[in-house]
């Protein structure tokens, strides 16, 4: 990979993040709050690029017309040295060049008895630096930012990871009223289990997650939190009962209606606390905005 290649390669990427930053893409990787800093990463890498690009083409030449070396500097040829005694001179030279002569037959006839190759003196050897072809591979991640646009983790992940709801630092006030009270998965359950569901009973409740069924095919609804990026997300649950649809596929998102109940479950996986809903109705949405619910672990 050459200067250009790396050139090349950073203002790709730095386009990619500005691309990602400037649309929905980024949710797919990170939460919403870290956007600023998606945007200044790619404008940093495309700064980067255009700067390597200048250094480079400045370095390509120089004002008095000599090539230019690899530590800056310019190459210029040999005029050569005038000596006062030509012949003593010459025949110093002489005696040093045979002295050589047949120290580099010696290294010859000893290279040569050993089966390896000698390279001819006379030859000129040049050692430039290039980067191992391997470095071709960072151009993966790239493609796959520009080509390959990854769903949001889903029910596979939630079926093998357990709940990870923690108990919250408190319960703000609810809403009052006779509306439907719109809460996140995390908010229910911490709820549900950690306040025993003072502020939600005779309530009616609405909310949103996708279907994750367990291995005996257990309903759960399912919204994943992030601490930071799509790398952390893990799974808060809601198992379901009541009005539940009768085929259900996972994967689904779903606006559910219901009302508390204090039944609880445990995880399969890691025996981590769920709590049930009463559903009263449950109809598909679409994917919403944010796949990933922030507040899953205040």
């Amino acid at each position: 990979m050459n200067r250009l290649a790396q050139t090349a390669l950073l203002f790709l990427l730095g386009a990619t993040l500005l691309h990602a930053g400037t649309t929905d893409l980024y949710l797919r990787y990170v939460k919403e709050g870290l956007r600023p800093l998606v945007l200044l990463a790619g404008a940093v890498l495309i700064v980067t690029a255009a700067a390597t690009l200048w250094y480079d083409r400045r370095g390509t030449a120089t004002p008095d017309g000599g090539t230019a070396t690899p530590d800056g500097g310019t190459a210029t040829p040999d005029r050569g040295t005038a000596t006062p005694d030509r012949g003593t001179a010459t025949h110093d030279r002489d005696t040093a060049t045979h002295d050589r002569d047949t120290a580099t037959h010696d290294r010859d006839t000893a290279t040569h008895d050993r089966g390896a190759p000698t390279p001819h003196r006379g030859t000129p050897t040049h050692d430039h630096h290039r980067e191992p072809r391997v470095s071709w591979l960072l151009t993966l991640p790239v493609l796959a930012l520009i080509l390959v646009a990854p769903p949001a983790l889903g029910s596979y992940s939630a079926a093998h990871t357990g709940t990870a709801l923690t108990k919250p630092f408190g319960f703000p006030a609810l809403p009052t009223g006779d509306a439907p009270l719109h809460l996140a998965v995390a908010d229910y359950a911490g709820r549900a289990i950690y306040d025993d569901g003072r502020a939600l009973r005779d309530r009616e409740l609405k909310i949103t997650g996708f279907v994750s069924l367990d291995r005996k095919g257990a309903p759960y609804l399912v919204r994943m939190g992030l601490n930071c990026c799509a790398a952390d997300a893990q799974p808060v649950k809601i198992a379901l009962t009541g009005n539940v649809p009768p085929v259900l596929r996972p994967d689904t998102w779903l606006e559910i209606t219901g009302t508390y109940t204090p039944r609880r479950t445990k995880d399969p996986v890691n025996d981590g606390p769920i709590p049930y809903l009463k559903v009263t109705t449950a109809r598909p949405v679409p994917t919403p905005h944010d796949p990933y619910d922030e507040t899953w672990n205040t």
